[in-house]
């Protein structure tokens, strides 16, 4: 493909640092494809995606390129691969609700370092004055330099519990036509009355909450499919997580979780709601348990199944779980990206069922593993299903 993806980053955390990382790496490196979920979709591959702008809230990160960015603190995800190219310039972004105030009391090498100068857009910052009238000063320089880059991918990766924050960005996305891969647990694509605004504005999008290549969400539904594959009533499902990174730390407020712990127990839940179980005897909990900086970007996931098997026979699994957690972010983020421009050629609109399924955490359909992954098959291919072929925008206009 001649046309590059023109793709900007909200956020430069550790997730973007990988993420960039292995766009570059797997350019360079074109017949290396040992890591990558997939290597082609619709005629894209990595070096397809070009990262032209990014926005942030840390003085350590605005005014730099890309690839000086990605390695500021409080990023700590490994270095991977450190030839980075990219000139892309980071801008600074609102605060709104993005950053909590309890992180103020960590070491500024592990949080957040929000620049004077946007103090005043932090809704939740007791010490500073919400300026309304800046936040839309702000609003229309991100509108004019989104424009001025011509993007036409947002990837969300701000910290949990940025409702407001979010929503303030998928309102520019369907002002400017941009389509949105929502990687956080605020409910844009899988809620109805946001998607039929993406609907109604002919963009696709991907959401929400990005479940990792090889994580917990993913493990955790693997193996309740499994247990019910195999005739096993799942009594007990438990997953526990720990890590040291920035999205453990703001999580330690326990006034943002709320979504995140719901999108978290939607993984598992939805096997039994696919297949008509009930949970009425089942006990699952899934969810972020502590932080602890040495971990650094190390996630370490705990699961624990009691399960009844033949005749009520117990079985019993635990398990653990250790990996570097954003570039394990990466390996999935990558493919979304390519899935949504797909769906920007081929005129599919709103939500998309089988990469969001395949993806995220809480997509707007719930599906097995083995659907999810046909149906993106399908979309790599360019080849329509029942579910792309629906969501036609020549279909959306027919059916209006």
């Amino acid at each position: 493909m001649e046309h590059k993806i023109k793709v900007a980053i909200l956020g430069v955390g550790n997730c973007a640092s990988s993420l960039v990382q292995g766009v570059e790496y797997y350019t360079n490196h074109p017949d290396q494809k040992s890591g990558l979920m997939t290597d082609d979709i619709g005629g894209y591959r990595a070096a397809d995606i070009e990262f032209v702008c990014g926005f942030d809230v840390d003085e350590r990160k605005i005014g730099k390129t890309l690839k000086d960015a990605i390695f500021e603190k409080p990023n700590c995800t490994m270095v991977l691969y450190d030839q980075i190219s990219s000139n892309a310039p980071i801008y600074p972004s609102v605060v709104l609700d993005g950053v909590s105030p309890m992180m103020a009391s960590y070491p500024e090498a592990q949080r957040f370092k929000v620049a004077e100068s946007l103090k005043a857009t932090d809704m939740l910052d007791s010490s500073s004055t919400y300026d309304k009238g800046l936040v839309e000063v702000f609003r229309e320089q991100i509108i004019n330099q989104l424009k001025a880059y011509q993007v036409e991918i947002l990837i969300n990766y701000l910290p949990v519990g940025s409702q407001i924050a979010t929503e303030f960005f998928a309102e520019i996305c369907l002002e400017l036509g941009i389509s949105l891969v929502n990687c956080i647990p605020v409910f844009i694509a899988s809620d109805p009355a946001w998607e039929q605004r993406f609907i109604d504005a002919g963009i696709p999008i991907i959401g929400d909450d990005m479940r990792s290549q090889f994580g917990a969400s993913i493990l955790s539904q693997m193996l309740q499919e499994l247990a019910f594959a195999r005739g096993h009533h799942v009594k007990a499902h438990i997953q526990r997580n720990i890590g040291g990174n920035t999205d453990f730390l703001n999580m330690e407020d326990k006034n943002r979780l709320k979504s995140k712990k719901i999108s978290k127990e939607n993984v598992i839940r939805a096997q039994n709601d696919i297949r008509n179980i009930s949970t009425e005897n089942s006990f699952l909990h899934a969810g972020p348990s502590e932080y602890i900086a040495y971990y650094g970007d190390n996630k370490v996931a705990n699961f624990r199944l009691e399960l009844e098997g033949f005749m009520g026979a117990p079985v019993i699994l635990d398990a653990q779980l250790s990996v570097q957690d954003s570039p394990n972010s990466a390996g999935v983020v990558i493919d979304a990206i390519r899935y949504v421009y797909v769906a920007r050629e081929l005129g599919i609109v709103g939500a998309l069922r089988g990469p969001s399924a395949a993806t995220q955490k809480t997509p707007p359909e719930q599906m097995m593993f083995s659907q999810a992954l046909e149906e993106c098959h399908a979309l790599a291919k360019r080849e329509l299903t029942t579910s792309t072929r629906s969501q036609l925008k020549n279909t959306q206009l027919v059916t209006e």
